[in-house]
């Protein structure tokens, strides 16, 4: 999908999605930060190992962030997705502290079914996604976000955990 393409989504969510690197001309300097640490501990694989991640060297994002563990696939073949990590910025704009729980019971989107489908492309491509979203939450939360979905794996195919860096569109993007 083209930069510049948007999404209707059914439930009302307007969606722009970017799986290539031209998102690093027009999103905000913190996302293209988060991306290019991700992508130095890369070392030309297609992913790093979450262990390569160090939260001291992105001290200033670690309240946007979400790390959440791929724990396997459910009986239709659709990985099951649990939230090992939940930044305070994240756990305010819930309203709750999602750590631990499925992301079925702590999803913060439009609808389930769209948090999960997100989450599947990023493990069945094992790769990146850029993202700018307008949504309202299933708990009548608004968020107009940018966001960027990283995969960490342990075997360099397999995705084992998702990193979420989200901001608010409003937050002036520095």
């Amino acid at each position: 999908m083209a930069l510049e393409d948007y999404q209707l989504r059914p439930d009302g969510a307007m969606l722009r999605r970017c799986s290539t690197r031209e998102f690093l001309d027009v999103c905000p300097p913190r996302i293209a930060e988060i991306f290019h640490y991700w992508d130095s501990l890369r070392e030309g694989g297609p992913m790093p190992r979450r262990a390569d991640f160090r939260p001291e060297a992105v001290v200033r994002h670690l309240p946007g962030i979400l790390l959440i563990d791929v724990e396997g696939l459910d009986s239709q073949g659709v990985g099951v997705y649990r939230y090992r990590v939940v930044g305070t910025e994240e756990v305010r704009l819930r309203g709750h502290d999602p750590t631990g729980k499925l992301v079925q019971d702590g999803f913060f989107w439009s609808s389930l079914e769209e948090a999960l489908e997100c989450y599947e492309t990023i493990r069945t491509s094992a790769s990146y996604l850029y993202e700018t979203s307008e949504f309202t939450s299933p708990e009548g939360r608004w968020r107009s976000e940018y966001a960027i979905i990283l995969p960490f794996s342990e075997d360099g195919e397999t995705v084992t955990q998702i990193l979420v860096y989200s901001m608010a569109r409003s937050s002036g993007g520095d």
